[in-house]
């Protein structure tokens, strides 16, 4: 997938991690390809396949619709030919991290989520209290011709007290160091899709 296109928007995504801690693309990929990874999550929330997303970690894990609201499914590489490139594309931005930024990211986990009208995810961060794998969070966006009406913004808290609403608009890529980033998600009148994910590198906490 690399082209000067796609490598000057890493070259980017590094910078403004490590200026602001956060970075948003307004285009990553191709809408070809996000356009097949939307209908990819389509079709699985359609068969059944999307499960609602739970709290916590491990035994401590708990469906809490008060909490959150999604609807998620775990990637697993050939799954999807759409899921397979989207994930090389995640690869090359984990090496251009590592180069620039020396983070130590050894690999990516992360999954589809549909978020049905009136869902929300409290305000959180993204990495566990007893396991800091999670170090960089990655969000794409799968709704073509999303209006600010229509609600669903990704709510960013800024180190420096200021939030930043980011529209889960097709394309977009958000980009933001896991453990300083609080975020939530504002309910939407219309169904959310999203690949959200983390780039984990070798942590303290169990396997």
């Amino acid at each position: 997938m690399t082209t000067d296109t796609h490598s000057a928007c890493l070259t980017r995504i590094v910078d403004d991690l490590a200026e602001h801690g956060w970075s948003l693309q307004p285009q990553f990929i191709t809408l070809t390809l996000t356009r097949k990874l939307a209908e990819e999550c389509r079709q699985r929330a359609v068969q059944g396949a999307l499960a609602p997303a739970g709290v916590g970690r491990g035994t401590q894990q708990q469906v809490r619709e008060g909490v959150r609201g999604d609807h998620i499914q775990w990637l697993e590489p050939g799954q999807h030919p759409a899921c397979d490139e989207y994930l090389q594309a995640l690869d090359e931005l984990r090496v251009a991290l590592n180069q620039g930024l020396y983070l130590g990211l050894e690999d990516f986990e992360g999954h589809f989520a549909l978020y049905p009208p009136g869902a929300f995810y409290q305000k959180h961060v993204d990495r566990f209290r007893d396991d800091d794998r999670r170090a960089v969070s990655v969000v794409f966006y799968l709704n073509d011709d999303w209006q600010a009406e229509q609600g669903g913004a990704l709510r960013l808290y800024l180190p420096n007290g200021e939030t930043r609403d980011v529209l889960p608009q097709a394309g977009s890529l958000l980009v933001f160091l896991s453990a300083d980033m609080p975020h939530e998600v504002l309910p939407a009148s219309r169904d959310r899709l999203s690949l959200t994910g983390w780039l984990r590198r070798r942590g303290n906490g169990p396997l």
